[in-house]
């Protein structure tokens, strides 16, 4: 055993501290003279021999972790520098702790020169830190919350020039005051525990607050315990994505917000996304849509092959605008305008944007606007044709009663213009009738259908037949309630027609008018015993100028004006005839009692 103990690389020795306060070693290995520069005997005559060549710099710790560890009654460990023959080495020592019965305290420990593990270490260090140096992250070590190294990536993100240097500066001068409480914390438990990448704030040298990503952990430098930390400037990325965020918002709310119905599609042509105004105009949430191919749900049976071609040619990088028509939900059909736009990402098809925008209104008008244009061209041509031939007549009267030798009746000349300034007359008044009926505004009082009838009748007393009418009218029902104007021209014109084209030689022509009324409409049936009217004729009857039968030189335009002033009032009609039997108009008028009368309902609270 002596043998081992005489060759062991190491310095054993027990050291025996009393209950008087003194101590000594009572055994030392020969080593010690190889180790430490002291004999064994020299040691054990005068302990103190050992604390004489601790390093200067060493020697508070080394006195103070040992006495700690005699009071605490536990084993002692402590790594330092000794001087050994002008030379400085580092050691470590180890004993354990053990008090006798008599109170008696012994220590037996080793002593190890380590100078050539620790030169080791201080080389791979170096080799660390020369590589952290040159890496792109900022890295910075603290020993108690002061900085003992930073790379040169952390002088760079923390806007340091070396010559001032970071070293010996408060960790916490770098951290933004919201978050030195969780680094305090941190710094109090030691810092032994790896922490996770977290995002924090810093502050630079020059003020400025960036955005960093940082984690820290436990690390020994230079041979004490430290807290290395790695960071990295993330402010651009933050900045980029709080840019992408808010554009993202905008493009969200264009998308949702744009008063058009959007589809967003993948490169698959399934749906991805659909913003209100589609869902408005189509009737499909997303949730029903999503996944599923647009066109089985909104393209009409009879375009299917066109919304597969408008797919294709999208997705092969085509724009597309085209006037087709869509389906809603309902089945209803709208007149859209499509717009067909791919989304591009290194020249790959990503998705595709569909554009709908509704035009029907506007087809309407235009499908409008083509009649009233045909309408027009029909009535400047009728108009000036009807406008001449009375006054040519008139004209040519004129000059026949200007010609030398003329014996005729003068009276007679002046009966004929008579007639034909009369029906001139008629003929203005109709044409005037129309343009207000077109033009004026529907106005709501109440209706009194039998007075209308009557004044109706005496305004037409006038016409060849109009006194051998019979005629038979009933009115039941509620109060009526729409424009009193354009109801007395319907009638007007139904019973001016009934007496020009009445049977010649009937005895007894007659109208029958019946009229039921209630809180929704207005049921009216007129009816006359007349020529009638034939099958070919019946389908045009309303159209401008038309005129089934020579009988009358009448306008034409007196069903047209019937047939659009009900259409005004929002209203039906339909009409039967049988040639020599007579001719039944049925016409349905809303009644606007509900628009009226709450109206002067609340008119009378608010006097009260």
């Amino acid at each position: 055993m002596q043998d081992l103990i005489r060759h062991l690389p190491a310095v054993i020795y027990e050291y025996a501290i009393y209950p008087d306060g003194k101590s000594k070693f009572t055994f030392v290995s020969e080593s010690s003279e190889a180790i430490l520069g002291l004999t064994p005997e020299a040691l054990m005559a005068n302990a103190a021999l050992l604390d004489s060549i601790v390093h200067e710099e060493d020697q508070e710790l080394q006195q103070e972790s040992s006495a700690r560890c005699i009071k605490e009654g536990r084993d002692w460990t402590w790594e330092g520098r000794m001087r050994v023959k002008e030379n400085n080495i580092w050691v470590e020592v180890r004993s354990n702790h053990e008090q006798l019965a008599d109170g008696i305290i012994i220590r037996r420990g080793v002593i190890q020169d380590i100078t050539e593990r620790k030169e080791l270490a201080k080389e791979s260090e170096q080799r660390y830190l020369t590589l952290v140096d040159r890496l792109p992250i900022g890295i910075v070590i603290h020993k108690q919350g002061k900085l003992v190294f930073a790379n040169s990536q952390a002088y760079q993100i923390l806007g340091s020039k070396k010559t001032t240097g970071l070293i010996g500066t408060d960790v916490l001068n770098f951290v933004h005051p919201d978050y030195h409480q969780r680094i305090v914390r941190r710094m109090k438990e030691g810092g032994g525990i790896l922490s996770p990448m977290v995002e924090q704030k810093y502050v630079r040298i020059d003020g400025k607050i960036i955005d960093v990503e940082t984690m820290s952990s436990p690390f020994t430098f230079q041979g004490e315990a430290c807290v290395q930390v790695i960071f990295r400037d993330i402010t651009e990325r933050k900045q980029t994505e709080e840019r992408i965020k808010k554009n993202e918002t905008l493009l969200t709310q264009l998308f949702q917000n744009i008063p058009m119905a959007v589809v967003q599609l993948n490169e698959m042509g399934k749906v991805e996304q659909v913003n209100k105004g589609f869902e408005e105009m189509f009737g499909f949430t997303l949730e029903e849509l999503k996944g599923k191919s647009i066109n089985d749900f909104i393209v009409p049976e009879e375009l299917v092959h066109e919304g597969v071609d408008l797919n294709n040619l999208i997705t092969a990088n085509r724009i597309v605008s085209i006037e087709t028509i869509r389906k809603t939900r309902n089945g209803k059909l709208i007149n859209v305008i499509l717009y067909g736009m791919p989304v591009m990402l290194d020249h790959q098809t990503i998705g595709i944007y569909g554009v709908y925008v509704d035009f029907t209104d506007r087809k309407k008008v235009e499908e409008e606007l083509k009649i009233r244009n045909t309408e027009l061209d029909n009535f400047v041509y009728k108009v000036s044709h009807d406008l001449r031939a009375p006054l040519s007549s008139i004209l040519g009267l004129v000059n026949l009663a200007r010609l030398p030798g003329n014996t005729d009746n003068p009276m007679d000349y002046i009966d004929i213009i008579g007639e034909k300034v009369q029906h001139l007359d008629h003929f203005i008044g109709d044409v005037l009738s129309h343009s207000k009926n077109l033009k004026m505004d529907v106005t709501t009082s109440q209706v009194d259908f039998e007075q209308i009838i009557d004044r109706t009748f005496q305004d037409l007393n006038y016409l060849d037949g109009a006194k051998e009418m019979v005629r038979n009218v009933k009115i039941e029902g509620n109060v009526f309630y729409s424009d009193p104007w354009r109801i007395s021209e319907i009638f007007r014109n139904l019973i001016s027609n009934a007496v020009k084209y009445r049977q010649l030689d009937l005895t007894k022509p007659q109208i029958d008018v019946k009229i039921s009324v209630d809180n929704h409409r207005a049921d009216i049936s007129f009816a006359d015993n007349g020529i009638g009217i034939d099958e070919v004729s019946l389908s045009k009857i309303f159209e401008m100028f038309y005129r089934a039968t020579e009988q009358s030189d009448g306008s034409g335009i007196g069903l047209y004006i019937v047939k659009n002033a009900v259409e005004k009032l929002g209203g039906q009609i339909a009409v039967s005839s049988q040639l020599n039997m007579g001719t039944r108009f049925h016409i349905i008028l809303p009644n606007r009692v509900n628009l009226v009368v709450p109206a002067a309902q609340s008119q009378v609270v608010e006097q009260r």
